[in-house]
């Protein structure tokens, strides 16, 4: 009955077209329409629309502990799927569509839960994870329903194990100013912004590999992704732009690694820096993974690996919540051209969430 009921969940929800870009998501849309008549009236449903695309939807039955938090919103479909990305199609027991593994296969399996007459539930669905500027987390956070909780459960996908440890994600637009002019004037040598640049990189690369332990210790990676300046050879750079970025292990600080790498550049470099995005590590900095790892033992949860991948687990861990990763589905399986999630996986999320959910409150 249960396998039923969530495949008939997933259907609806993979049919709403949620894509993330171009975000066009309100808080009457009809996947946030669903959810509500879903749920039923034992919910209270609490609904937030911050504008652009940003929208949370909370619902709580009873006195529940814990939280299950879910992104609605998808990557864009792409090109050269097999089927129509937004219409599930079931075989070989995999459910496909854009969304199945990442993420609202969890969110069909905790509606299923909703509506089967549990006694304490919470639920918070976001519109904004897959795209840039992401607040619905954030500005949930900061509201007076956040404080009831004690442990959240964030549905991404991962094999159906807990996982306690994740790295962040930093990404940093870097900007070196220089003097153009005529490239045999020997102040280039300093005065360069390509120079200017180059000096840096070469000091932040070593940031990170000093941040290596010992030869099996993968440390803080950092990746230079994009390099653009100046116009010719004969001709001193005056600008030179670098888009980076770090993902750092759990428990560190993006904030520290940031100032580190902000030192690497010349003192007389002209330089701006710009954050588009900093997503602590699970667990944050300052924070442990101890009250999740208990929580993991009192439910009798399979636990897994640290992973590289980011969630917004982080952000409930850097307001003091504790939380852990656990959804049906693989990484690999997410973003990609005929997205899938295996059933078994779905009815094993089920079964833990539901072990959760009836010893909660």
């Amino acid at each position: 009955m249960s396998a039923v009921a969530i495949l008939g969940h997933l259907e609806a929800l993979v049919a709403c077209d949620t894509q993330n870009p171009p975000r066009n998501i309100e808080a009457d849309d009809p996947i946030f329409r669903y959810c509500t008549e879903q749920v039923g009236g034992d919910f209270k449903v609490h609904s937030w629309d911050h504008g652009d695309g940003h929208v949370s939807w909370l619902a709580i039955k009873g006195r529940p502990h814990t939280l299950f938090n879910v992104h609605l919103d998808t990557v864009p479909a792409g090109d050269g799927w097999s089927s129509d990305p937004h219409r599930l199609v079931v075989r070989d027991g995999r459910a496909f569509g854009r969304g199945t593994c990442d993420i609202k296969g969890a969110a069909a399996c905790l509606l299923t839960l909703a509506e089967q007459g549990v006694a304490n539930l919470a639920l918070l669905f976001t519109s904004d994870e897959e795209g840039a500027g992401g607040c619905c987390v954030a500005r949930f956070l900061e509201t007076d329903l956040a404080r009831q909780f004690r442990q959240v459960v964030v549905a991404e996908p991962s094999g159906c194990r807990a996982v306690l440890g994740h790295r962040g994600f930093l990404s940093v637009k870097t900007r070196f100013h220089g003097d153009p002019g005529h490239s045999s004037e020997a102040r280039a040598l300093v005065e360069n912004a390509n120079h200017q640049m180059t000096r840096w990189a070469a000091g932040a690369l070593q940031v990170a590999a000093n941040r290596k332990l010992d030869g099996s210790d993968p440390g803080s990676c950092l990746n230079i992704g994009r390099v653009e300046g100046g116009t010719k050879s004969n001709v001193i750079a005056g600008s030179a732009f670098v888009h980076w970025s770090a993902r750092l292990q759990p428990g560190q600080s993006n904030e520290a690694l940031l100032d580190e790498i902000k030192a690497c550049a010349d003192r007389e470099s002209r330089v701006e820096w710009e954050v588009p995005f900093c997503g602590e590590p699970l667990p944050a900095s300052g924070q442990t993974d101890q009250l999740a790892r208990s929580f993991c033992r009192a439910h009798a949860l399979p636990e897994g690996s640290p992973v590289d991948f980011w969630t917004e687990a982080s952000l409930f861990s850097a307001a003091g919540l504790p939380a852990l990763v656990l959804g049906p589905g693989d990484i690999a399986q997410a973003h990609a051209t005929d997205e899938w999630v295996a059933l078994e996986q779905l009815d094993t999320a089920y079964e833990l969430y539901r072990r959760m959910v009836n010893n909660d409150g």
